[in-house]
């Protein structure tokens, strides 16, 4: 008998260990891209900006102004005023299966936070509950009392909060094509960006939606998310007044597929890098016989090096095309200048630690680093419009306002470094204020924000 317990026990000890190391499965194989995008001054220094100002997402798509499941963002609530150093936009997860299968899939972002997601997501954090309004009120009687110490109710209903800055995705369905399900994703006239990452071979995805008012699943083509973070990603670009550029690595993993993008007035013209070490720095001349090429030429011949590129990091084509078709009127249209470049893949699995069980037989995660570089030029050629139109120059103000609009998203933190050259009185400073496009304008500036950032990161 004893011999027996013995081995009974043995065999228990084996199966714990085990229960860490199950084996992938075979049949799954899970690809991710997305893109993490900050602005650099010509310096290399990191400028805050407000990643919230335009989505471009469809109305189904949820957020902290409507998180569904009665929840709330904890701490303040998400609205389009946060100002932060990266926007991670759009990482899509798909999935490939030559049989039905359930997928749990956890990405935790410990130096950010996640601001949309879709399908639903039972866990997105940080974030509470609420108790209901019956608990909520008979705690304030209590406070009232005196009593709150001895009897509190405040955790009623908790067991569904998120402390972490997570999003978990729960009993994933994965829809191989032999299924031959009759349901499609939804479609709505918003949000040109999100879908043009559904153009892949990849299988349909069936997520319950959690909720008692709309139940029954949601279908797509993948699992987005994104996010926005006060850190640094490991390139620094710096500009000297003869637009020679110098790229600095300083991270510990080479990079790879750097592209040096210069666009404006419907023309541009790039180079190319192929590698750069660790720790690395380069400097590439500014070539004064580079011929532009209209945006739409600009955008099929940088559109397809950068795809190739995309494959070479284990993206199947139509991953990599659909990555290029979701960002082509951003990277390879609008006016300014910009690096793209592939993240190491032990950056990204360090900045979004990723978990999926069953895992997959094959993970491939393929982020692009897009660093927008406000120019000297830039900033010259503002405060220049800028203190012409103080000077009561009617046409230098509508060329200040046309410059900031070709910004876009940037004009907001150029409008700030303007400033900081220029002196003009508080009067001229709100008019100037207010020839931001109009979901960036505000009469007084926002303060800006402390940031922690680690030792050997670059910001001013």
């Amino acid at each position: 008998m004893k011999t027996i317990l013995i081995f009974v026990s043995l065999a228990a000890v084996v199966a714990v260990l085990c229960a860490g190391t199950v084996s992938p499965s075979p049949s799954l194989v899970a690809h991710e891209w997305g893109t993490f995008t900050s602005l650099q001054g010509a310096n290399g220094a990191l400028i805050p900006w407000k990643p919230l100002t335009t989505s471009q997402l469809p109305g189904f798509v949820y957020d902290w102004q409507r998180p569904g499941l009665n929840r709330l963002r904890a701490g303040q609530i998400f609205k389009g005023e946060m100002i932060t150093l990266q926007r991670m936009e759009t990482p899509v997860i798909y999935f490939y299966s030559d049989r039905k299968a359930s997928v749990d899939v956890d990405v935790r972002f410990p130096q950010g936070t996640i601001t949309e997601w879709y399908p639903q997501a039972p866990r997105v954090g940080p974030s509470m509950i609420p108790g209901p309004q019956t608990v909520t009120k008979f705690e304030s009687i209590l406070q009232r009392c005196g009593l709150s110490s001895l009897l509190r109710l405040d955790s009623f209903g908790r067991s569904r909060d998120v402390t972490n800055s997570e999003i978990e995705w729960s009993h994933v369905q994965v829809i191989p094509p032999s299924a031959k399900a009759a349901q499609s994703p939804r479609t709505e006239g918003s949000g040109s960006h999100y879908y043009a990452a559904r153009a892949t071979d990849s299988d349909l995805l069936s997520v319950d939606s959690h909720s008692r008012s709309e139940p029954g699943p949601e279908y797509e083509k993948f699992l987005f998310y994104r996010g926005a973070g006060s850190f640094a990603t490991p390139l620094q670009v710096k500009l000297d007044d003869h637009e020679n550029v110098t790229l600095i690595n300083t991270g510990t993993n080479s990079l790879r597929h750097l592209f040096i993008l210069k666009i404006g007035k419907g023309a541009g013209h790039f180079t190319r890098v192929d590698q750069l070490q660790a720790g690395q720095s380069q400097t590439i001349p500014a070539d004064s016989s580079a011929t532009d090429a209209a945006t739409a030429k600009l955008a099929d011949q940088l559109g397809a090096q950068m795809a190739e590129g995309l494959v070479a990091e284990g993206l199947y084509p139509a991953e990599a095309r659909a990555m290029v078709n979701t960002w082509r009127d951003s990277w390879f249209a609008e006016d300014g200048m910009r690096v793209l470049y592939v993240l190491p893949r032990a950056w990204t699995d360090t900045t979004l630690p990723m978990r999926i069980q069953p895992a997959p037989h094959e993970l491939i995660r393929v982020m692009v680093g897009r660093a927008e570089v406000l120019t000297p030029e830039t900033e010259n050629e503002l405060a220049a419009f800028g203190a012409r139109a103080v000077r009561g120059d009617a046409e230098a103000l509508n060329e200040f306002r046309s410059s900031l609009r070709r910004l876009g998203r940037f004009a907001e933190p150029a409008l700030r470094r303007c400033l900081a050259i220029m002196a003009v009185s508080e009067e001229w400073e709100v008019k100037l204020w207010a020839q931001l496009p109009a979901s960036q304008i505000q009469l007084r500036p926002l303060p800006m924000p402390a940031y922690q950032v680690t030792a050997g990161q670059h910001f001013e």
